[in-house]
């Protein structure tokens, strides 16, 4: 069995003090080290991939195999490593600039297709690695770098638009509540579809929302929310509007189970053992 020593790895951690990062790397080994010995997944089936921020530190910092992608393209590359070899267990880690914003119509669709990857937002909602400009989800009056005089803009509900495009397993998580984390982190990863996760990860530096979240989040277990129920869920998601005011929902908005895009592109065929002219003929049949 594997434990948190053996998934740290040798580079410095450069992150901030107080970046809501640390708990996301934390959960996140909680969860590899859990699902090796409660599920028996091996470390060299976990794949992570990441994109360009604060953020994409988190590959350098956990000892299984990684993919540095290029700005917003995290889904396609997560998808494409998904679909050359579905016995891997792949997991994305994105910012919300990088999803957001030049990515957001690739997250649409990973969502739209259902391909069993889990996406997890870490949702700071603020350029941090530039040095505080505004992004989708900063709220409206945000003053950065970029808006010194505020934003004017009003921030957009990702969950809302997840739910919408199809994902069959919808989540949001608060890096202060470890634990909570942990459990999402796992069940997405157990869940048989495409998985998203917005953890909402406060930027010490440029924008610090620990107090606002300590005292505004809540879970909607304790409200008896029914993770089937997609009106529920929309509901839900609509229940905050990303600005400084208003109770923050946490946990499963929603999950249900429908094929996976590789099951119905690939049936059993795993591309990475096949010639390379059995695969092409295969793709061909599917487009």
């Amino acid at each position: 069995m594997m434990g948190k020593k053996d998934l740290k790895t040798y580079a410095e951690n450069t992150w901030c003090p107080g970046c809501g990062n640390f708990g996301i790397l934390n959960a996140l080994m909680a969860s590899i080290e859990d699902l090796n010995e409660e599920d028996g997944i091996e470390p060299e089936r976990f794949v992570l991939a990441s994109g360009i921020g604060c953020h994409a530190k988190i590959v350098d910092y956990v000892n299984v195999n990684s993919f540095y992608s290029i700005h917003g393209r995290v889904a396609p590359t997560i998808s494409g490593i998904k679909l050359a070899n579905p016995e891997l267990v792949v997991i994305g880690h994105a910012g919300d600039g990088d999803a957001y914003g030049e990515g957001i119509a690739h997250l649409i669709f990973a969502a739209k297709r259902n391909i069993n990857v889990t996406f997890i937002v870490h949702d700071n909602r603020v350029y941090g690695l530039t040095t505080g400009q505004f992004t989708p989800t900063s709220p409206t009056g945000f003053k950065g770098r970029s808006t010194p005089k505020g934003s004017p803009e009003e921030p957009f509900n990702p969950l809302e638009l997840l739910l919408s495009a199809g994902a069959t397993f919808v989540a949001r998580g608060y890096t202060a509540h470890m634990k909570r984390l942990t459990a999402l982190i796992k069940a997405a990863v157990r869940h048989h579809g495409f998985s998203f996760i917005e953890v909402l990860q406060p930027c010490f530096t440029f924008f610090n929302t620990y107090k606002f979240y300590n005292e505004q989040v809540y879970d909607l277990f304790d409200k008896g929310h029914d993770p089937k129920d997609l009106g529920a869920a929309l509901e839900m998601a609509r229940e905050w509007s990303y600005g400084m005011d208003g109770r923050v929902a946490t946990g499963i908005f929603y999950q249900v189970q429908k094929p996976t895009y590789e099951e119905r592109l690939l049936g059993e065929r795993i591309p990475v053992g096949m010639n390379p002219g059995r695969l092409e003929a295969v793709l061909k049949a599917h487009t």
